[in-house]
């Protein structure tokens, strides 16, 4: 392996706030954002919503940030906070709709057992990933408690993250982490700290 020439400098990592910027002008530059966050993205959403809804949000929060990167603050230098909002705000969309749906299929067809849609969200991915302890402390949570505990234990975000991405502030989601995580231990016992 050769040494770099000399007077070169070694190659410096473009920011996701440079990539925006840049897309303003040449579009196709937001194309490398979608390449940095897709997987993880798309990971979050299957964690919440199952595989089957997982490709279309995902590819529809990279459609959403594309249409509405002329306003993204290029102050901030990673827009991964600004993508998991979007992902945030399309899980509960898809959940209204899905509660909806199940509302007027239960009024036409008068069916007295049909789950809340929390329930139905939390039971496939209990069935995927979690144990069912976990997944029926979740159901009980709050949707903003839910969103707070999710993005932290999946997505992985820091507290400033998840405050940017959901629009909180800070100590608004160390108070839901902490109701969150109290909720959850008395449904299931002392659990991992990895929520």
């Amino acid at each position: 392996m050769s040494a770099p020439p000399q007077g070169s400098a070694p190659p410096i990592e473009v920011t996701d706030a440079h990539l925006i910027e840049q897309s303003w002008r040449h579009p196709e530059r937001f194309g490398v954002l979608f390449d940095r966050y897709f997987d993880i993205l798309h990971r979050y959403v299957h964690m919440r919503l199952g595989e089957s809804a997982a490709d279309d949000i995902a590819a529809e929060t990279f459609l959403r940030a594309f249409r509405s990167r002329q306003r993204y603050d290029v102050g901030r230098p990673s827009a991964r906070a600004w993508l998991y909002g979007i992902a945030s705000n399309l899980v509960a969309d898809h959940q209204r709709n899905e509660a909806r749906r199940y509302r007027a299929l239960a009024r036409s067809a008068e069916l007295s057992d049909i789950a809340s849609h929390d329930d139905h969200v939390v039971r496939r991915v209990s069935a995927a990933i979690m144990k069912p302890q976990l997944a029926s402390g979740l159901a009980r949570l709050s949707a903003g408690d839910r969103d707070v505990l999710m993005l932290v234990a999946c997505a992985q975000l820091s507290y400033e993250e998840v405050a940017d991405a959901l629009g909180i502030p800070q100590g608004t989601v160390g108070s839901r982490l902490n109701r969150a995580r109290k909720k959850l231990r008395k449904v299931i016992g002392p659990y991992e700290e990895a929520l």
